[in-house]
């Protein structure tokens, strides 16, 4: 088991957590949200929280830990959007940033070492083959712009146009092209790609707890993840390949997520743990658990 966190990074940085929410700093701004893993104390005072750019708050009769639909509050200056950038090797990525009603801003930094992991898996391949790489629940694309900037042909799947069209803005910032773009539910996608052949060197699952498909498919991870990966493997090329598949499902242990990709892609060398960001206090907080593996 490993436990995996992003490199120094100048664009952000977790600057505190405790009761229930997190500080950090995306750019040139800084932002107070909603945690519900940082059960400890803060280690700054209150004063330092309160000069946050934006203060994400929860709206509704429920104020408990886990419902994160609110609002922003501002404070004068803070745009509703604005950019920041990732550099890793020959990797230089720009992401345009946004305040969701639900909290998200359109970037999970810790998923940056997944990026770095992507870029080095398929960099070494570019200009000498085709190297296919499968993005489902791709969110606002981080993990379809280090494919790309490595020189993969990326598909890059979700089912919200909107999120679609916020990747797109960041391929374009990024001065990246040629990404496939499919609004689809991803297990229905996966299933028509293996009725028509197709094939991928890579494949990478970031699939939430719950959601819902363009037509209002179900997504309950705990009862499809095992019917998706399935079809999953069968669209993978026997090598040079690599699975990554993300959980972030609260209480779904690492070893859950090693279990499934062992299972289902037959691969006894497989790398797991959990992705997490440390505050200044040196706190690790974790945010996401993985399983990965390279077949090279």
């Amino acid at each position: 088991m490993q436990l995996l966190t992003p490199r120094p990074w100048a664009d952000y940085e977790l600057i505190d957590t405790g009761g229930f929410e997190k500080l950090e700093r995306f750019g040139a701004y800084v932002l107070r949200r909603p945690e519900p893993q940082a059960v400890w104390n803060k280690a700054l005072p209150e004063r330092d929280w309160d000069n946050a750019h934006a203060y994400f708050k929860k709206t509704g009769k429920e104020q408990k830990v886990d419902v994160e639909r609110g609002e922003w509050i501002l404070k004068p200056g803070m745009p509703e959007q604005w950019f920041m950038e990732y550099k890793y090797l020959k990797m230089n990525l720009r992401f345009r940033l946004g305040l969701t009603a639900f909290k998200h801003v359109g970037i999970f930094p810790e998923q940056a070492t997944n990026w770095d992991f992507i870029y080095d898996a398929v960099a070494p391949y570019a200009g000498s083959t085709e190297y296919k790489v499968l993005n489902l629940f791709a969110y606002t694309g981080g993990a379809s712009l280090a494919a790309k900037a490595g020189g993969a042909d990326i598909t890059h799947v979700d089912s919200i146009k909107q999120v679609i069209n916020w990747s797109r803005d960041n391929m374009e910032a990024s001065k990246l092209d040629n990404i496939r773009w499919v609004v689809d539910d991803a297990l229905k996608f996966v299933k028509r790609e293996v009725k028509r052949g197709k094939k991928y060197h890579g494949i990478i699952l970031d699939p939430p707890a719950y959601g819902r498909g363009p037509e209002g498919e179900k997504w309950v991870l705990q009862e499809s993840i095992m019917e998706l990966l399935k079809e999953c493997q069968m669209l993978m090329l026997p090598s040079p390949s690599f699975v990554i598949l993300n959980l972030y499902s609260m209480g779904f242990s690492s070893l859950i997520a090693d279990n499934l990709v062992k299972t289902v892609f037959k691969q006894k060398k497989t790398e797991f743990g959990e992705l997490y960001l440390t505050d200044r206090a040196g706190r690790k907080l974790p945010l996401s658990t993985y399983a990965r593996y390279v077949n090279f």
